[in-house]
């Protein structure tokens, strides 16, 4: 079950180089009370970062997730690392949603994209 009720079908664009990623790969706890309502506040909140670019997530049924965020710049990027209240959603992720995590951060060269239209 997805906490992503408006994924789209299709992926973020390819943007023109240089941009950034960040890659968030989780396995969830069982208990997820309060995550759905914190994850929907922090896909509005980072909409608010200038310089941010879109998100594509994918879950597979035994719960590993992949979030990605594209930011336009490193500056964008550390705006979002460092806002209160992701940070505090952070915290409490470590706390009760997540069972580990990784987090990797890149520098996009090269990028492009297909759309069977």
């Amino acid at each position: 079950m997805s906490d992503h009720p408006e994924v789209p079908v299709t992926p973020v664009e390819a943007f023109e180089p240089p941009y950034y990623v960040a890659v968030f790969t989780t396995v969830r706890t069982p208990d997820q009370s309060g995550f759905p309502e914190t994850n929907a506040r922090m896909e509005e909140l980072v909409k608010d970062i200038p310089g941010y670019l879109g998100m594509d997530h994918a879950q597979n049924p035994g719960g590993l997730g992949i979030t990605v965020a594209y930011f336009r710049d490193a500056e964008a990027l550390t705006q979002w690392r460092t806002h209160a209240e992701h940070r505090a959603a952070q915290e409490r992720g470590r706390a009760e949603w997540y069972e580990s995590y990784t987090l990797h951060v890149a520098k996009v060269e090269r990028s492009h994209g297909f759309n069977r239209a």
